[in-house]
């Protein structure tokens, strides 16, 4: 049963999601904050498995900041951003800070449902039409020559495990060095391939020499 955390200005809406999904749907909400300095303590307090974090929380922490801060100290946590707004900057940068999902606060309620279980699941989320844009802009991008390289899309964390991957260390042994569990090497590992566009090992340390991570010392 995933833990949601709710983090929203307003607590009408605060109390409308905590009413919606818990006890039901086999989901818990387990705690609520009002802006994203807050949802980082409850956080930590609370362990929930997924983050329903807002964008816009005046005159709070913002949900992009929240997002980049969150990651950094849990990356086991998966955040969902939950916002009105269906833009594409704020799409893009949700996603480089490290968003597990996007989803508007106009979605049914059942692609909420969907897309909570799919990132408490290990998974990313974006609603269709988020999807079909970074598509766009991806071929975009192709089209016009541009030199498509995601490593800067890695938290450093992620390029430590990278490394460690290409040079064949398991994930028992990476998570000793990185002084994580292996459930978050085998999440990393999952972000990384995803993140590149690898589909194999194989590609995973071409990719890596290339790079010039594969130094022994």
């Amino acid at each position: 049963m995933p833990k949601i955390l709710v983090v929203d200005d307003h607590a009408v809406v605060r109390s409308g999601l905590m009413m919606l999904l818990n006890g039901k749907h086999n989901i818990e909400v387990v705690g609520e904050a009002a802006d994203g300095e807050e949802g980082i303590q409850a956080a930590q307090l609370l362990k929930p498995d997924v983050v329903l974090m807002d964008l816009n929380m005046p005159p709070g922490m913002d949900g992009l900041t929240a997002t980049e801060k969150l990651r950094q100290l849990m990356p086991d946590v998966a955040i969902l951003i939950l916002t009105m707004h269906d833009d594409d900057e704020y799409l893009f940068r949700a996603i480089h800070v490290g968003a597990s999902g996007y989803i508007l606060k106009s979605a049914p309620h059942d692609e909420l449902l969907t897309a909570i279980r799919s990132v408490a699941a290990g998974n990313a989320y974006l609603y269709p039409t988020a999807t079909k844009r970074l598509m766009n802009e991806y071929m975009d991008r192709i089209k016009h020559g541009d030199n498509v390289d995601t490593y800067g899309s890695l938290s450093e964390r992620e390029k430590e495990a990278l490394a460690l991957i290409a040079k064949g260390f398991s994930n028992k042994e990476i998570a000793e060095q990185l002084i994580i569990s292996v459930k978050t090497v085998e999440s990393h590992k999952s972000n990384i391939m995803e993140k590149l566009g690898l589909r194999t090992r194989p590609e995973l340390v071409k990719y890596a020499a290339k790079k010039g991570l594969l130094n022994f010392e």
